[in-house]
């Protein structure tokens, strides 16, 4: 297994660019605010004629998939990948709850390829999860990918690993991005992800999970690196808010 991840083929990227896969799965989440004035609206479409969106632009590929707060596995949810192939080693996503108009941003996930995840240091590797699992399992997809493209892009990212935060957290906070962001994690066994979430997924992209596990089982399955996973072995890493301002006062006097 090659350790990049994008030896990019022209299949691949003409795939990713005509396939379809969206618009099916709306925000569960109604966020208080008025509604948008005439004015808003002109601004609106101004800015989007007038103002440059490259990075925006480099969005160009769409995974589906299934993430849990670090540290409690009950808790579970989609989550929508837009990500941007920054080199062979690298893909950074925005993470959505949906896939239409109205979709809420709930995090980021950046994507290491083998080669760099072993560069790590071993504290930082315990932010990282594998993808071996979601992979071989059928349950990260591609939407809207021909099969045989998405099992080309399935090939290359069954030894990669991510790093997730999730500021929003759209399946308990029904209404503003409240609280502090949290570490999530991806799943590692049959068995952990609930059945129900992936049945409604599969309804609405219209595949099979099933389907794509036994399509891909011909894809090899690297060994995951050590310090990947870190919850399995009860070593879990969340984020909490903390209050320093005493701390902040101390430096200030130490200052003056």
């Amino acid at each position: 297994m090659q350790s990049v991840l994008f030896r990019s083929s022209v299949f691949v990227l003409l795939a990713c660019q005509f396939g379809c896969g969206g618009e099916n799965t709306s925000s569960n989440v109604q966020s208080p605010g008025a509604e948008k004035t005439g004015k808003t609206k002109t601004l609106e479409a101004g800015a989007d004629l007038l103002q440059n969106k490259t990075p925006l632009s480099k969005l160009n590929m769409y995974l589906d998939g299934f993430h849990f707060y670090n540290g409690d596995l009950r808790s579970q949810m989609e989550a929508h990948h837009y990500c941007s192939v920054i080199n062979d080693d690298l893909i950074q996503c925005v993470i959505f709850d949906g896939n239409g108009e109205n979709a809420k941003i709930m995090g980021v996930e950046y994507i290491v390829s083998e080669k760099l995840f072993k560069t790590l240091p071993a504290e930082e590797k315990t932010l990282w999860h594998s993808h071996s699992h979601e992979v071989k399992s059928g349950t990260l997809i591609g939407p809207g990918l021909p099969l045989a493209a998405e099992h080309e892009l399935m090939e290359k990212l069954v030894s990669t690993y991510g790093k997730t935060t999730h500021t929003w957290h759209t399946d308990r906070e029904l209404a503003l991005p409240v609280g502090p962001p949290q570490i999530m994690m991806g799943f590692t066994k049959d068995g952990q992800l609930d059945p129900r979430l992936v049945a409604d997924r599969d309804e609405r992209f219209k595949v099979s999970s099933q389907e794509k596990k036994a399509n891909r089982a011909d894809i090899t399955t690297p060994p995951v690196q050590s310090g990947a996973n870190a919850w399995e072995r009860g070593e879990v890493r969340q984020l909490t808010v903390t209050n320093r301002a005493d701390a902040a006062h101390r430096h200030r006097s130490a200052t003056h």
